[in-house]
């Protein structure tokens, strides 16, 4: 799983650059992707996740292990 971030699911997408004179080339457009490591409380141990920087704020927002199960529900998480 290179490039993907385990909790909401982004990834690598293709795009074009756009020169001044409109000639266009492809390029990609890669994710905010930073590998953390987590407390989960409930464990008792540390998780380490790729995820971006969307996902840290979702992580903030409803907690790890919340976090991980909708990630697993949802096919990101395996």
């Amino acid at each position: 799983m290179a490039r993907v971030c385990e909790i909401t699911g982004k990834k690598t997408i293709v795009g074009n650059r756009v020169s001044h004179s409109n000639i266009k080339t492809k390029r990609k457009f890669k994710p905010n992707l930073h590998t953390k490591k987590f407390w989960v409380e409930e464990l008792q141990d540390y998780v380490y996740l790729k995820v971006s920087a969307k996902g840290i704020k979702y992580i903030n927002k409803k907690g790890v292990l919340n976090a991980m199960r909708d990630a697993y529900e949802k096919g990101y998480l395996k």
